[in-house]
């Protein structure tokens, strides 16, 4: 599978977000719009990150960024995790991997020498034309807002 890069037009997709609202990219055309993706809701690593989006929430509207969290967890995990942490912005409920996919972020993983196949934690920063502008791969679940922001 072909991930996204730099350059390419993202294409459309309808994914319900957390609660049950169908969410698509023609929603956001003319925007620029953040689509991070995270491995599993409330896990440690995936609560810092959304945190930090959180935290620097009115710095990435201020630049014209909309944000999307996708994960392949269901509905309620997701409406769970954005209740829980107060989320801003709308996390889709990706379970059939339809946006996972279409940005090529599943794959082949290692955790503790074990290996399997997931979510990879990633970033695409996207145009207001529905194109690509820039792929942050080696996302700091700390300081991702200022990945974001820095030129």
């Amino acid at each position: 599978m072909q991930t996204l890069k730099a350059g390419d037009k993202v294409p459309n997709f309808t994914v319900n977000d957390q609660d049950g609202n169908p969410i698509s990219l023609s929603d956001y055309k003319g925007k620029k719009l953040v689509v991070f993706f995270y491995p599993a809701a409330s896990t440690p690593g995936c609560t810092l990150e959304a945190c930090n989006l959180r935290d620097h929430y009115a710095e990435l509207q201020a630049e014209g960024y909309e944000l999307l969290g996708v994960s392949a967890d269901t509905e309620k995990k997701q409406s769970n995790f954005r209740n829980k942490f107060k989320f801003p912005f709308p996390l889709l409920a990706d379970t059939n991997k339809e946006v996972i996919n279409a940005f090529g972020v599943w794959g082949p993983k290692k955790f503790m020498g074990r290996e399997y196949d997931g979510i990879h934690r990633k970033t695409f920063l996207i145009n207001e034309d529905g194109v690509v502008e820039r792929v942050i791969d080696k996302v700091k679940t700390k300081a991702h807002a200022a990945q974001i922001l820095e030129p």
